[in-house]
């Protein structure tokens, strides 16, 4: 008792030295708490057939009915596919594309240039998602869109790009590699900043070329951050965002732009199906919790860089 005693005494003096940085911190665990934490009590409604005059502890409990009706249901493999192969599709392209930009930075040596070309990369993170779907939307015009009047020009029929199926994926994840590439490569450039440049001149004292040095250095240091920042994205696989995919959707592109999160939307908000939209999104974040959990063990297993 006494031993805990002084660990309590140790830990309130540490608190009371350092108040300042408690004081920094204290609206991001608010925020968290108010926003993240509390608000799952209400995830109980999942297991309920939630009745709003009776509230959440009145509802009658179901179990797992509004889990199997999703599993059941005509919609469960078309949203599936599409979820995956949206956040596939983006990790697949989007992911790689920060760090050879990042790279590519690092190794310009006029300022004034490299000052430039982040600046032109950077600028489009500042957007928001209702600017670049109206960008996209323009760009891809079928009468008066840059793009098919390129496709006119050579002879070529427009394209009705936003009403295909086919191309709603490569349109999102194109569109949101551009508008991210740039904000994404500032966490490689500060870990490349990082390396000794040292390992540099022995490396050109020993003949190796840019390209040798890049690949032999720049990337195993930065690899440790790779790795973290490839298991924060396959911890939100399942997250594909609800405002793009909603702005950018349309009933005849709903085959291939139709993901959990605009089902959720439907179901609970505009069909007032709350237990049942509480359970789709439920299903959701295990699934991706899951996924952070495995890559981060495999991760930790294979490369010794893990989260935790």
């Amino acid at each position: 008792m006494t031993g805990r005693r002084k660990r309590q005494g140790r830990a309130i003096r540490a608190i009371l030295r350092h108040w300042q940085l408690y004081v920094l911190i204290a609206p991001v665990l608010v925020y968290f708490i108010v926003f993240h934490y509390m608000p799952m009590y209400g995830v109980q409604i999942a297991f309920k057939d939630f009745i709003a005059t009776k509230g959440i502890w009145g509802s009658p409990w179901a179990g797992f009915k509004h889990f199997e009706r999703f599993f059941d249901s005509y919609f469960f493999w078309r949203l599936l596919k599409n979820t995956l192969g949206i956040s596939l599709y983006e990790l697949a392209v989007g992911f790689p594309i920060p760090i050879v930009l990042a790279l590519m930075i690092n190794e310009v040596r006029h300022d004034k240039y490299k000052k430039f070309v982040q600046t032109v990369t950077y600028a489009p993170h500042f957007l928001s998602t209702v600017v670049l779907v109206g960008i996209v939307i323009m760009f891809l015009s079928p009468t008066s869109g840059i793009v098919n009047t390129i496709i006119k020009a050579f002879g070529g029929e427009p394209i009705f790009f936003m009403t295909r199926p086919e191309w709603f994926k490569t349109i999102y994840v194109l569109s949101g590699v551009w508008q991210q590439m740039g904000w994404s490569s500032i966490i490689y450039l500060a870990a490349l900043a990082g390396i000794d440049p040292g390992l540099h001149e022995a490396a050109k004292v020993d003949g190796a070329t840019r390209l040798q040095r890049i690949w032999h250095i720049n990337l195993p240091g930065i690899m440790p951050t790779v790795v973290i920042l490839l298991i924060l994205n396959i911890g939100s696989l399942m997250g594909v965002g609800f405002e793009k995919v909603f702005l950018m959707q349309n009933s005849l592109n709903n085959e291939s732009s139709d993901v959990i999160s605009t089902y959720v939307y439907r179901s609970g908000l505009l069909g007032a199906q709350y237990s049942f939209a509480a359970a789709v999104g439920l299903f959701n974040s295990v699934v991706n919790l899951i996924l952070l959990l495995t890559v981060n063990r495999i991760a930790r297993a294979v490369n010794q860089a893990s989260l935790w």
